[in-house]
């Protein structure tokens, strides 16, 4: 297989942010509205090392990574792999970006009011819903259509 054959995913990598008072980060994004803080990973990039840089740059905030919660596979164009993780607040204030106008600390029944773009929903409804396994989804977008769905 050729470089011109191969295939091309976007990675992006995301976290479920919860602080000492069970809270969960949010950050509001120009497009997207409100979702969990997520970004794409650099090439050449260490995984880990992307989330704490895209948490850092949208949030203002150091977190502790925990276990990888759910695995989105975008089959549409252009075709993605989203990998997201629940982990802690460490250090720092939510302090707002270029990318997010807006970052916040909220109760989950918050959450799931003011996240409504199909795709983050989904996203957050299944990481709060997460026990300990990794789900799975596939899914296309425009509209947003669910393919797959359970666990690893």
């Amino acid at each position: 297989m050729t470089s011109e054959t191969s295939p091309r995913h976007i990675l992006v990598v995301g976290c479920l942010i919860r602080n000492g008072e069970g809270e969960l980060l949010l950050v509001r994004h120009h497009k997207r509205g409100w979702e969990i803080p997520q970004g794409r990973v650099e090439e050449g990039e260490d995984l880990l090392a992307a989330l704490h840089r895209e948490v850092l740059e949208e949030a203002g905030v150091r977190i502790v990574p925990g276990p990888l919660a759910g695995v989105w596979s975008k089959v549409s164009p252009p075709a993605a792999l989203v990998l997201m993780f629940l982990g802690t607040h460490l250090s720092g204030e939510p302090t707002p970006s270029e990318e997010t106008p807006e970052v916040g600390w909220f109760a989950a029944e918050d959450a799931l009011r003011i996240v409504t773009h199909p795709v983050t929903r989904d996203r957050l409804v299944t990481l709060l819903a997460s026990t300990g396994t990794t789900a799975y989804r596939t899914y296309t977008t425009g509209p947003y259509r669910l393919l797959t769905g359970g666990g690893l």
